[in-house]
């Protein structure tokens, strides 16, 4: 399995993704799209961020460089929803990994969350 492929064709192939990476759950980058690129501390503090989900949302997360302020987290479901002016990103655990995904305008916030979710649950069904 190409890690790459699910974020070249179900992420950004879908058109509702701007850029994307699938980070393991125990650190590294299983895969990215060309030139989104998180810096190890950002790559941590993502994976930290579930373990405090209030804290995530008053401190906001950094993706590549870019402030996002967390608007919504679902604790349930492993969800982070940021916003930085008409963009947004969407930050998904799954049993072993974190898709990380950002969308520009004019795609909408429900739109994007539907392709990352519907990912999600799919690596999950199969152990990921």
């Amino acid at each position: 399995m190409s890690w790459q492929v699910y974020v070249d064709s179900n992420l950004v192939g879908t058109g509702k993704v701007a850029r994307a990476a699938i980070l393991g759950q125990k650190g590294g980058v299983w895969a990215a799209s060309a030139g989104f690129t998180l810096t190890p501390e950002e790559q941590k503090a993502i994976t930290a961020a579930f373990g405090n989900l209030g804290a995530t949302q008053a401190s906001g997360v950094r993706l590549a460089g870019q402030k996002f302020f967390v608007t919504r987290t679902d604790e349930v479901d492993s969800v982070i929803h940021g916003r930085k002016q008409n963009d947004g990103c969407t930050i998904v655990k799954t049993k072993q990994a974190i898709l990380v995904t950002e969308y520009d305008a004019p795609t909408q916030a429900q739109e994007s969350f539907t392709v990352v979710d519907g990912l999600a649950k799919y690596l999950r069904s199969v152990g990921y």
